[in-house]
């Protein structure tokens, strides 16, 4: 059902080398792009009918307008079920907590007297966010990346997600309850490359969508290439890949919860990857036969769990030591990564790469798919080494404000002149003379301003 890899007897190779011998689901955004990009552009000239024509086209159903109707989504939040909504406002409420201490505040830092550099905080002016409505639906993710968006203060918010011929061409109801709960308004039945299109380049009439600075989300690889096709034009969280578990276990990890966590990946899509990295022998085997009744106990068995499991992205990677597994994980550079071992919480401190981290037993990755207060849009296929997650940063754009004056210009001039005269820039030097008259400079820096 899931492959092995032995990784023991030999020292580990170093970097790449170590990556390239790691379970990972291919995904080649690079060629899908080229399927993209006609959709794009089709958008692009035609807006709403090309999007009304792509709904027919892929989703299956016809529709008249985009923009979804107020009052639908007000009838989506009084028909959704109580306990959905609690559990949602629960999610809500924890979301908030956390994002809400990651907003940074306005900084002056005193360089020298009379020079400052002010760093201050400013939220992008309006943002498109894709809530996927492919094989499952995700009121998750609305949560996950409105809340952020909010707590940076986004002041235009706008909400695509895929129409679905079960609602009347219209986004999954517990998506507009979502977005009920959460105060937008604006959301579109629009998916796939065609959604952010409508972001990137905004369309017009009535139903008419303003250009967003940002686009975020998870989505499928259409929705990646063309967040890629987009990248410069418009701000983009990441190019969301398969979805990626790995546990990092040795024996005294439970075999039931390590294979539960690999199921509980799994069933998000056939290219989903599901990585035990351990070194006991006992746990890997004890976690395969774990494995076949709670896989046959599972909804979505053939069609995803299966193979899922058995695909090139998932494998249990035996290894000598923790210390090896350690090294495996941070090549890897999971989305989620748990960590079920004798002192958890210190193995975790020195993980390096990684989307998000479970320490311990009693915190799966499904406590961070909803209620943990965490976020869950996390880089994939090894992007951890380099990116971070959403948060409220992802929203906010640090812009430096240098405040000098006369006597603190004068104190570095030379400095500088040096500087662009090292860098055959001879008019940047020329833009600070001009300041200053013959022979002020010398009280400062013994540089006098040549004659004219």
């Amino acid at each position: 059902m899931i492959s092995r890899i032995d990784l023991r007897g030999d020292s580990l190779p170093e970097g790449g080398a170590l990556r390239d011998l790691l379970p990972r689901a291919e995904f080649d955004v690079a060629a899908a792009l080229d399927k993209v990009r006609p959709i794009c552009e089709d958008v692009h000239h035609r807006g709403t009918a090309a999007l009304i024509e792509y709904a027919q086209k892929f989703d299956g159903v016809v529709l008249e307008r985009i923009r979804v109707p107020e009052e639908a989504i007000k009838a989506a939040l009084e028909g959704l079920d109580p306990a959905v909504r609690a559990a949602l406002e629960e999610s809500i409420r924890r979301a908030r907590i956390v994002h809400a201490q990651q907003r940074r505040t306005e900084h002056t830092t005193q360089v020298v007297p009379g020079g400052t550099v002010t760093e201050k905080w400013v939220p992008v002016e309006r943002v498109g966010l894709y809530a996927p409505g492919g094989r499952s639906v995700y009121p998750s993710s609305v949560v996950m990346n409105v809340v952020p968006a909010q707590e940076a203060g986004v002041a235009s918010i706008a909400l695509a997600s895929p129409p679905q011929a079960d609602f009347d061409g219209l986004p999954h109801p517990t998506i507009l309850a979502a977005c009920a709960l959460l105060g937008v308004d604006e959301v579109y039945a629009a998916g796939g490359a065609q959604a952010v299109a409508m972001f990137a380049y905004g369309t017009s009439g009535p139903d008419g969508c303003a250009p967003a600075n940002m686009v975020t989300g998870p989505g499928n690889i259409w929705v990646a290439a063309a967040k890629r096709y987009f990248t410069g034009k418009i701000g983009i969280d990441t190019e969301a890949g398969p979805t990626e578990i790995a546990v990092l276990a040795d024996s005294t990890a439970d075999p039931v919860h390590v294979a539960a966590d690999l199921i509980s990946q799994a069933e998000h899509d056939p290219l989903a990857a599901a990585v035990l990295v351990t070194d006991s022998v006992e746990l890997a085997e004890a976690v395969e036969r774990e494995l076949a009744p709670q896989v046959a106990a599972s909804k979505h068995v053939e069609d995803r769990i299966k193979p899922a499991l058995a695909g090139r992205q998932s494998a249990i990677v035996l290894v000598d030591s923790l210390e090896d597994g350690l090294k495996v994980v941070d090549a890897y550079g999971a989305e989620h990564l748990e960590v079920q071992t004798a002192d958890a919480a210190a193995w975790a401190a020195r993980v390096r790469n990684a989307g998000a981290i479970f320490v311990g037993p009693w915190s799966p990755v499904s406590l961070g798919d909803y209620c943990a207060g965490s976020n869950h849009v996390l880089p994939t296929g090894g992007c951890a080494c380099h990116s971070s997650g959403l948060s409220v940063q992802s929203f906010l754009r640090g812009i430096h404000i240098v405040d000098y004056t006369r006597d603190a210009l004068a104190e570095v001039a030379h400095h500088v002149v040096t500087l662009a005269e090292a860098e055959d820039l001879p008019a940047h030097g020329a833009a600070l003379k001009a300041r200053f008259a013959e022979g002020e400079l010398d009280q400062h820096s013994g540089w006098k301003v040549p004659q004219q």
